[in-house]
């Protein structure tokens, strides 16, 4: 399995309501201290499928990681988590304790 393969393994596994961290992610796709990786594999194939959900992926402050680069992608990440009854704090935070994923 391909790098990129076993991240995206991982992400699929997320459930509906739930988040996980960029480290968490690298961690069990047995690429441990590889969270930019994941970032990146993400950013590859975020709105070009909706197999993969990328949207559940955030940092580890409990943010999403905004960034021009992104092209607007950070504000849909936002919309779709609010979709699956995720809220936000005033400060744009997620609270992990609540809604991060534990496999």
């Amino acid at each position: 399995m391909s790098t990129y393969a076993a991240i995206h393994a991982v992400v699929c596994q997320i459930p509906l309501g739930k988040v996980a961290t960029y480290g968490q992610v690298a961690e069990l796709a047995h690429l441990p201290g590889q969270a930019r990786l994941v970032g990146y594999a993400l950013y590859l194939i975020q709105a070009q499928t909706d197999q993969v959900p990328w949207h559940r992926v955030i940092n580890a402050k409990g943010k999403i990681s905004y960034s021009s680069a992104r092209q607007g992608m950070d504000y849909l990440q936002r919309s779709l988590l609010e979709q699956e009854g995720i809220d936000f704090s005033p400060e744009g935070k997620i609270n992990l304790q609540n809604y991060q994923w534990h496999p």
